[in-house]
């Protein structure tokens, strides 16, 4: 077999494929053994039938055509294989000679892999909130604490944010009660939209005793008409900051300690929170570089397989994408319209990694692959030497190799690119580096939660 490849325009390339004799002639051997096993001779048991007599049953142009049909596919990807192409969509397969007898000859045209220009990437620069929490964030942890611990008191003046209202509500739709409209003594915070957006509106100014009505175009289950009556207003009294509210609210005896667990668990979860963002914006500023449009076909690809993901992630959740739909108020289109666009930035990203690891020389020695078919191997519970054996027998070994190299190559950029926080001070990146023991919902509660 002999091959080419000529570049074309738009991320194509011309692939031309020469098959000799001698390998057309085993094609036609391997054909002819699929023909004897699948076809049905009166006088001969399946499988049996004689060459000859198949190929007079069937004639000399459907016997070619079944050589090629079979021997193409297999060609075609072993050409591929030779000349090293990315190939990212079917080919377009033009036999040029050989359809009846003789030599085969073939074109494919396939579309590529684009290399794109990541361009300035020796200077990336990006920015991460500060590691360490001010005095007024901790203020705030410390006020929402205090919340937990507040005291209600009623008062006569009007409702505010932040009042606690206690209402009879009844909701209705052409004058008949709406479901899950009505509830009496409902406790409701103002300010915090929980009914519908007019009613916060209405309720701020009111005080025990007023009732009012109004139409609530965004009431759950559509447009509605709702009659509110407010029996009663109370006011959260919250503790003072002292050491007795440290010791009735913690484990801590005074209020420093307790601000110094609050600081030091918020900052725990700010290495966490940056550790992770610093790979997130690197790739992002990296992609930002790559100013080609990605290939429709991967995007194509990349968008049903994060639309495959939502609705394997839904499943688990014992969730439909119709519940999905209703809960976000979005159409079918609109999410597939965003996943678009998350494939579109996730297919450049993924380029712009290509192109830095073959910019830095960043190659995968056989020892990695040999150590990620072991990890493979061991998660899916079986022999190396079988996972490599699928690898190899499905062509998965060279999409394997360059997913390792996207990753060293995101090590490279992570340890390279330059760090800054929200206010343009440099960061160290041995702080952000750092180990960190996994996070758990007893080591980050509630109130430090962001």
């Amino acid at each position: 077999m002999r091959t080419s490849a000529e570049p074309l325009e738009g991320n194509q390339v011309k692939l031309t494929v020469e098959v000799d004799e001698e390998e057309i002639r085993r094609a036609e051997d391997d054909t002819f053994r699929r023909l004897t096993r699948e076809a049905r001779v009166p006088g001969f048991r399946p499988g049996k039938a004689p060459r000859r007599l198949l190929e007079a049953r069937l004639g000399p142009k459907i016997v070619r055509e079944e050589v090629l049909r079979d021997m193409l596919p297999r060609v075609y990807a072993d050409a591929v294989v030779e000349t090293s192409l990315d190939v990212i969509a079917p080919p377009e397969i033009d036999v040029t000679s050989g359809e009846e007898s003789g030599p085969v000859a073939f074109d494919a045209v396939v579309e590529v892999r684009p290399r794109v220009s990541v361009v300035g990437y020796e200077g990336l620069e990006i920015s991460l909130p500060a590691l360490e929490p001010s005095d007024a964030e901790i203020d705030g942890q410390v006020d929402r604490l205090r919340e937990q611990f507040a005291e209600l008191r009623v008062v006569d003046r009007a409702a505010a944010d932040g009042d606690l209202v206690t209402l009879d509500v009844h909701g209705s739709r052409d004058g008949t009660p709406a479901e899950g409209l009505t509830a009496d003594d409902l406790v409701y915070e103002v300010g915090t939209g929980g009914i519908v957006e007019a009613a916060d509106d209405q309720l701020r100014g009111a005080s025990a005793g007023t009732s009012f009505s109004f139409d609530a175009d965004d009431a759950p289950g559509g447009p509605a008409h709702l009659e509110v009556a407010v029996k009663q207003v109370r006011e959260k009294v919250l503790p003072d900051v002292d050491d007795a509210f440290a010791s009735d609210a913690s484990e801590f005896e005074t209020i420093g300690e307790l601000r110094a667990d609050l600081r030091s668990r918020l900052a725990r979860v700010r290495h966490f929170q940056a550790r992770l963002a610093l790979r997130e914006r690197a790739v992002e500023a990296l992609a930002a570089l790559v100013a080609d449009e990605p290939p429709t076909v991967l995007v194509a690809e990349e968008t049903e397989r994060l639309a495959n993901e939502l609705v394997h992630r839904l499943s688990h959740q014992q969730a439909t994408v119709e519940d999905y739909l209703a809960a976000t108020g979005q159409s079918g289109d609109d999410v597939l319209a965003q996943l678009g666009e998350q494939a579109k930035l996730q297919v450049k990203a993924d380029l712009a990694l290509r192109a830095l690891a073959e910019a830095e020389g960043i190659e995968v020695d056989e020892s990695e692959i040999d150590e990620e078919i072991v990890r493979i191997a061991e998660q899916e519970k079986q022999a190396p030497s079988r996972v490599r054996s699928l690898f190899e027998r499905e062509g998965r070994m060279a999409g394997l190799r360059s997913q390792l190299r996207s990753a060293k190559a995101l090590t490279w950029l992570v340890e390279h690119v330059a760090i800054v926080d929200d206010e343009g001070r440099p960061m160290e990146r041995s702080e952000l580096l750092v180990d960190l023991d996994e996070l758990s919902e007893d080591v980050v509660p509630e109130e430090v939660e962001g």
